[in-house]
């Protein structure tokens, strides 16, 4: 039961995005979809908590078995597919929280919606939690839903990062306030990519860029149990992937946004290495799962005490 206990994490205050976060260290989404569970996560002591993938209606997601562990890697396959309850369940439970600190929601399509209409879907969402959310996540890079990552090409991107833009004025006009919209974008993009990526956040002035979701690389599983299985790659084998892919964004964005890092962090030294590349937060999901809470702590005193 050791692994469950953690002393609450030293406060480390950081401004991004214009908000406050009592620490770097925060949840990846993917763990509480629905918003379940908001109040006994914040407990841990997460700097912030990020709730989804959410759709406008409930789905059921990809048929089970759909979640493999590969413990010799530490690392997790995924092919959930955004299985939700839909926006308004997530809702109702964001409503009954008690939790006070930063809450992102990531938002997603639905399943049957097909993707040259997925802007409707985003910005279904979008409208729907924009009330209740501290920061708002787009996922376009999950590799679960058919033809998502097409949304990740420059021509779909353009479309929907400036629909997005628009709604979001629009709402921030209509509520009285500005909530800060971040877009997820996947490990597996070649350098010409990531720089039109850049570029266009940089155009549309989105505000913050997580790096990143799961890889559909099989790099560092190869012959294991379940190595093999369909879906999203994450834990240690995506490690360094994902923080190549911080390293370049932070060139290309030159402090123009911030950049959220994830992926592969199991241990402090991981969480401070995203920084050092580039990263102002760092969020995990799989490094939950193998390392239990006391990661939390560790992450934020490796971030503080970094060279």
């Amino acid at each position: 039961m050791s692994c469950l206990i953690a002393s609450r994490p030293a406060d480390d205050p950081r401004d991004v995005m214009g908000l406050t976060f009592s620490n770097p260290v925060g949840l990846a989404a993917g763990l509480d979809k629905n918003g379940d569970c908001i109040d006994g996560l914040a407990a841990l002591g997460f700097g912030f908590i990020e709730i989804g993938t959410i759709t406008p209606l409930p789905q059921s997601g990809n048929p089970k078995p759909r979640l493999f562990r590969l413990p010799e890697a530490n690392a997790i396959i995924n092919r959930m597919g955004f299985n939700n309850d839909g926006v308004d369940k997530l809702i109702a439970n964001v409503k009954r929280a008690k939790y006070q600190g930063i809450l992102g929601i990531n938002i997603g399509k639905n399943a049957v919606t097909p993707i040259e209409n997925a802007a409707d879907d985003y910005l279904t969402c979008l409208r729907k939690v924009y009330p209740y959310a501290s920061y708002i996540t787009v996922n376009i890079s999950s590799p679960n839903t058919k033809n998502l990552r097409q949304l990740q090409d420059e021509e779909a991107l353009t479309r929907l990062l400036s629909a997005l833009k628009g709604e979001q004025q629009k709402l921030a006009d209509a509520h009285g306030k500005y909530v800060p919209i971040a877009l997820k974008i996947a490990p597996d993009m070649e350098s010409d990519q990531l720089k039109q990526i850049a570029a266009l956040l940089m155009q549309h002035q989105i505000d913050a860029v997580i790096a990143t979701n799961t890889t559909v690389s099989r790099v560092g599983v190869e012959g294991m149990p379940h190595g093999e299985e369909a879906g999203g790659l994450s834990g240690a084998p995506v490690r360094e992937k994902s923080t190549e892919v911080i390293r370049q964004l932070s060139v290309e964005l030159q402090g123009a946004l911030p950049i959220i890092g994830a992926g592969g962090i199991l241990n402090g030294a991981d969480a401070a290495e995203k920084i050092n590349a580039g990263a102002s937060l760092v969020q995990f999901y799989s490094g939950m799962i193998y390392r239990g809470p006391a990661l939390i702590g560790e992450a934020c005193a490796a971030i503080q005490n970094r060279p």
